[in-house]
């Protein structure tokens, strides 16, 4: 009988270990591929900012499970079935932006698992059941256990809020949201700001007391402090930061040596 594959992350953060994550915005599966072999945990794919499709979500996801890697979709806020249907595709985790208060949260819960933890629909005939290959109760089991809700922290109003959010059962990890909530309080892109860092730290802190996970979208240059807060999920870079450094180097350094070996080109006139 085929099984449910479990989840890499889940797997590492019950071992004490950390897991990597590689966000990516463009939507071809063979980046995927390249963030396998690279050997990290998990990709972070996007519904809430990015024109992806679920189809192409699929794809996605198969590209990432022939490496052993999970697959986080960031959902576009709001509905049912945005937050189901990538379960359905068989990421193993959802993350929902711009969470605020525990009733939300309670939610989201609600709304992917199954019971007693939650009133999720049941299909099982996709891919994250196996079309129906397995039993009804493996199946509720292992969406109870197998895969993992992350729920962001962006703004001062769910900061206020973060204690009640992070009590409620059912969910696995809060992250941080420097970028937003930088922008939030009048400190636009300022990660390592004193106000920014001590609301990090106050996510972390309140993740920790109720049994969660803390996370982050980006390590800013401060790895060693961040690990010392207890979070052990990074997300170390996306993949068109990572394609433009590098178009740019490549473009710079061509400009750079072909005006440093101008002086004595073969070319020169005599």
């Amino acid at each position: 009988m085929p099984s449910l594959r479990p989840s890499r992350i889940l797997r590492e953060l019950r071992a004490g270990q950390n897991s990597t994550v590689l966000k990516l915005n463009l939507g071809d599966p063979r980046i995927v591929e390249l963030a396998g072999l690279a050997g990290a945990s998990a990709v972070w794919l996007c519904n809430e900012h990015v024109p992806n499709d679920w189809l192409n979500l699929e794809h996605q996801v198969r590209a990432a499970k022939l490496y052993d890697m999970d697959t986080i979709v960031r959902v576009n806020k709001g509905g049912y079935s945005e937050y189901v249907k990538p379960f359905e595709c068989d990421a193993t985790g959802i993350m929902v932006p711009h969470v605020t208060s525990a009733d939300e949260a309670r939610g989201v819960v609600d709304m992917v698992r199954c019971r007693p933890l939650g009133s999720k629909a049941l299909d099982a005939g996709n891919m994250d059941g196996l079309f129906c290959q397995v039993p009804l109760a493996e199946y509720a089991h292992h969406c109870n256990t197998e895969k993992f809700i992350i729920l962001q922290i962006e703004s001062p109003e769910a900061l206020e809020k973060v204690d009640e959010i992070a009590a409620v059962p059912g969910f696995d990890m809060l992250l941080f949201g420097a970028g937003d909530f930088s922008h939030r309080i009048g400190r636009l892109g300022q990660a390592t700001h004193p106000e920014v860092v001590a609301a990090r730290k106050k996510v972390a802190a309140a993740a920790l007391k109720h049994g969660k996970y803390p996370a982050v979208a980006s390590l800013y240059g401060q790895k060693e402090e961040v690990i010392a807060e207890g979070t052990r999920v990074f997300t170390l870079g996306a993949d068109v930061l990572e394609l433009g450094s590098g178009f740019h180097k490549l473009v710079g350094d061509f400009a750079g040596a072909d005006a440093a070996s101008s002086g004595d080109s073969i070319y020169k006139s005599k």
